[in-house]
């Protein structure tokens, strides 16, 4: 069985494990040494640790303390293969691989692979478009060449790193003098120091992503993205959500062939190329390369429910088997569901008691899994300032656009109208319990007595003549209802919103289809962010809100239909 080596196995690379596996190979995984002692390098170092167990069968072998020694250690596995499974894998694997004589990307071409300022420096070379920019050490550095290059809007970005990490967008020169500060004093997610970092003109217009596998210097497509991102009121470049292109739109086959161009100057060869594009009025242009698998911890299953495909396995095809690569070649763009990756934007610092995300994301028709950073109850998170500092992602995929689409709104929505769903910090509790049913007995004199009507309360209230029942004897009530009126306060008070979210949902599932469920101002106060909490709720069953009637206010009304 011959080997294959992955250098820095993490994200979506961890998908080359089993795609080795299946082609009766053996994967073997390269650990890179920690940059240094650092907080940020310990903390990347135990990610990629804890990524082993979700990664299948492999051997484990660790970079030695020079390179002659590391090459040495990797010769005796006589490896078929040497490939990055990170962007932090790609100059290792790339020396391996020269120096083994193993397929893969010329040496003379690693800068420009690897460092934001040499790729632009390689488009210009070869007349394509690329962005004007200067690396530098020091705020007067920076000065001179905004003023001398007569720049108004900048992106300040490190010259190696991923993940937007110390990528910031400034408006004018003070954004830009604190941004250098900032970024010099930061380090990357490897743990490494800035020492410099590139200015560059700001490109105004749509991002994408243009991901590519390569054989002998042959490139094909496998998926193309368009990322939403946002503005932090600090200059931060957060992502909003990533959504896959099926049918290429006005200006986005000159994309496709601008790609293709970046690939050949750059001078990729083999394998892929995870490029990301900004396009405005004068067409596509480059802002940075990765000769990696794309990030976002992509299931392979995930993918191939989009396009019949997944990057590795594709990855690996352009090495091993040319005559499948150019099948595909020849079959050209196909997609066969629609896919959205939405990241979770944290607004502020907090401490959540609970995630109520996690159990109301999995309600969505398209839902497909949740990402989220907590390990237990009371887990703090930071306000989101770069891809990093996300609170997590939700995938979505369906064969409708139109209902993803409709989730990604669902989630949005929730982002900014009622976050406590999202991660409570259990503001709710403690308040005083208020048992006052006067809109209870209102209510009940608006509904027909005659219809099926379900009362969900902490007390029995003994002169009412309709089926009661307490939240936890919720599972013992059987078929659905016209109506389900929700008079509860006691029995959530003190839970944690997850459990409530959950509770909720359940209460929803016995609403017949054309009924209505009625959610008391008595109910709706001790919620997660309260009355919009409540619709927030019934919004993910797909009830609808109806109009508040003139005599039953305070009331969260919602149908079945």
């Amino acid at each position: 069985m011959r080997n294959i080596i992955i250098v820095q196995c993490m994200s979506t690379g961890k998908n080359y494990v089993q795609d080795i596996t299946n082609r009766k190979c053996n994967p073997i995984v390269l650990e890179l040494k920690a940059k240094n002692d650092s907080k940020e390098a310990m903390e990347y170092q135990k990610q990629i640790r804890e990524g082993y167990e979700s990664m299948g069968d492999f051997d484990l072998i660790y970079e030695q303390d020079t390179y002659e020694e590391t090459l040495e250690m990797v010769k005796q596995y006589d490896p078929l293969l040497i490939i990055p499974g990170t962007e932090e894998g790609v100059i290792l694997a790339t020396k391996l691989s020269n120096d083994l004589n193993l397929p893969g990307n010329p040496i003379e071409n690693l800068d420009a692979m690897t460092l934001k300022n040499e790729m632009q420096k390689r488009l210009a070379e070869n007349n394509l478009r690329y962005i004007k920019g200067k690396t530098v050490s020091t705020i007067d550095e920076a000065i001179d060449f905004y003023e001398r290059e007569g720049l108004n809007e900048v992106v300040i970005k490190p010259v190696y790193s991923a993940a937007s990490v110390g990528v910031r967008i400034c408006l004018n020169k003070d954004e830009m003098i604190k941004a250098v500060e900032e970024v010099l004093k930061q380090r990357g997610c490897y743990g490494n120091e800035f020492d410099e970092v590139l200015i560059q003109e700001r490109i105004d217009g749509m991002e994408y992503v243009v991901n590519t596998v390569s054989c002998d210097g042959v490139h094909r497509i496998t998926t193309i993205w368009k990322y939403h991102k946002a503005k932090t009121e600090e200059g931060g470049v957060i992502y909003d959500y990533d959504e896959i292109i099926a049918d290429l739109g006005l200006g986005e086959s000159q994309l496709v062939e601008y790609a293709f161009d970046v690939a050949d100057a750059i001078g990729i060869k083999y394998g892929p190329v995870h490029g990301e594009y900004m396009v405005d009025e004068n067409g596509p242009v480059l802002i940075e390369v990765n000769c990696r698998p794309m990030g976002g911890s992509f299931d392979s299953e995930f993918l191939d429910r989009i396009s019949a495909q997944h990057e590795t396995d594709s990855s690996l095809d352009s090495y091993l088997n040319p005559e499948k690569f150019h099948k595909k070649l020849n079959e050209g763009y196909k997609l066969f569901s629609y896919g959205v990756i939405k990241s979770l934007i944290v607004p502020k610092d907090l401490i959540a008691e609970s995630s109520p995300i996690k159990y109301i994301s999995s309600k969505l028709k398209s839902f497909y899994k949740i990402s989220l950073h907590d390990y237990g109850d009371y887990q703090p998170f930071l306000k989101t300032q770069d891809l990093e500092s996300s609170a997590g992602d939700i995938y979505l995929v369906h064969e409708d656009p139109n209902q993803v689409k409709k989730d990604v709104d669902y989630i949005r929505t929730l982002e900014k109208q009622a976050f406590q769903l999202v991660l409570s910090e259990g503001l709710n509790k403690n308040k005083l319990i208020r048992n006052d049913n006067d809109d209870l007995r209102l209510l009940l004199e608006n509904i027909k007595s005659y219809e099926s009507i379900l009362l969900v309360t902490d007390e029995e209230i003994d002169e009412l003549d309709i089926l009661q029942v307490a939240p936890d004897k919720l599972d013992e009530i059987k078929g659905q209802f016209d109506y389900i009126i929700i008079n509860i306060n006691k029995s959530i008070i003190n839970k944690k919103d997850d459990y409530v979210a959950e509770l909720f949902l359940n209460i929803f599932n016995k609403i017949r289809t054309g009924g209505y469920t009625f959610i008391l101002k008595n109910t709706y106060d001790y919620l997660p962010n309260g009355r919009l909490g409540a619709e927030a709720l019934v919004k993910i069953f797909d009830l609808k809100i109806q109009i508040p009637k003139h005599n039953l206010k305070k009331i969260v009304i919602a149908s079945n239909v």
